[in-house]
């Protein structure tokens, strides 16, 4: 039975898309294209063994892991669900998890201390930090720059919270109440209008975007699918609790004063409101969660579980890691007047 019109929930225009699955990406290299072609048309998917000789940071590689990582949030227009949980795909998903952690073993630097890795975020340099996005862009960011970086961290913040909510069921006692609070406030603490998702797509729409659900992914370099793929291969296997704990804690430990400086530079640019509501929310909401996820998210997993204490450590260095990737590239693009993105956008985007 349809409910009166009149009883239905109002959807804004730019909300609609988040109800629909994109299209599928283009290919950027043999991986990807054997996992599309599989998925449109049933073709043969690619070995195993093409995933061990792939980049584990490159396009093809980390493209090829997003799709399939995809097929578990909102899929694909052209794509059935049957192909979710394909046992050819998991193999092959599998190889190029393998390979993907494998490099971030060896290139993340080592320590098995979770409270040190977490202390190391704390600290704020003195004055203006050359390497970070967030004071590039209060100080000298053009509004060009910042509809990049909107597009750019749309792959993560249309979904935001979504990949955390996979470590609920693993965590128990005072670490379950504690991650269900802060997530209770990602999703809007009971407001449809307040999700977190909604507010970004309504930055987007300020700026000018598309707010379409994955729209941008073809514009999106390796660097940025790494750091969305990383917490969604955290969230799908219980044996990455610990890790997902520790990327979780490194989101929420850092976006206070991250988001400070990047609605500053929304109000310097002539942002709209809406653009610096989404990171004014950030500044007061996180600046809370960030006390209850190291005291009783971290603290409470690792009361229960001290075996985790290297893979929460983990978690917090591999996400910083990726991160630094994607604020180099950026910055490097930025700073010599071109864009950061494989598919620059138009002037009238949105």
């Amino acid at each position: 039975m349809t409910a009166p019109a009149e009883l239905r929930p109002t959807v804004p225009p730019h909300a609609e898309s988040r109800y629909r699955s994109p299209e599928l990406p283009s290919a950027r290299g043999e991986l990807s294209r054997g996992v599309l072609a599989a998925l449109r048309n049933g073709g043969p998917v690619p070995s195993p063994r093409d995933a061990e000789r792939a980049d584990p940071y490159g396009d093809d590689l980390q493209l090829a892991l997003y799709v399939l990582y995809e097929l578990h949030y909102q899929g694909f227009a052209e794509v059935t669900d049957e192909w979710e949980w394909d046992p050819a795909l998991l193999t092959l998903r599998r190889a190029m998890e393998r390979r993907f952690l494998d490099a971030l073993r060896a290139d993340v630097p080592p320590g098995d201390d979770a409270e040190a890795a977490l202390s190391e975020l704390l600290v704020e340099p003195v004055g203006h930090d050359e390497a970070s996005v967030s004071h590039h862009l209060q100080r000298n960011g053009e509004l060009w720059q910042l509809r990049e970086y909107a597009a750019l961290r749309s792959l993560y913040h249309l979904k935001e919270a979504d990949p955390h909510a996979w470590v609920i069921p693993r965590l128990h006692g005072r670490a379950k109440a504690a991650m269900v609070a802060v997530e209770f406030d990602e999703f809007g603490a009971g407001r449809a209008d307040d999700i977190h998702a909604r507010l970004f797509a309504e930055l987007m729409a300020d700026l000018g975007l598309e707010t379409s659900y994955g729209h941008y992914v073809d514009a999106a370099p390796a660097d940025a699918l790494a750091t969305v793929n990383l917490m969604s291969l955290f969230g799908l296997h219980r044996a990455h609790r610990g890790a997902l704990v520790g990327h979780f804690a490194w989101v929420e430990v850092t976006s206070s004063p991250g988001s400070r400086r990047l609605a500053a530079a929304l109000r310097r640019a002539g942002a709209g409101p809406a653009a610096q509501r989404f990171y004014d929310e950030h500044v007061e909401a996180d600046a809370v969660h960030e006390q209850v996820v190291r005291r009783d998210v971290v603290g409470g997993l690792l009361a229960a579980e001290p075996d985790l204490e290297a893979d929460v450590a983990f978690g917090v260095r591999a996400t910083g890691f990726l991160e630094d990737r994607l604020g180099a590239r950026l910055l490097d693009s930025w700073r010599g007047g071109h864009s950061a993105l494989r598919v620059p956008l138009s002037g009238t985007e949105g």
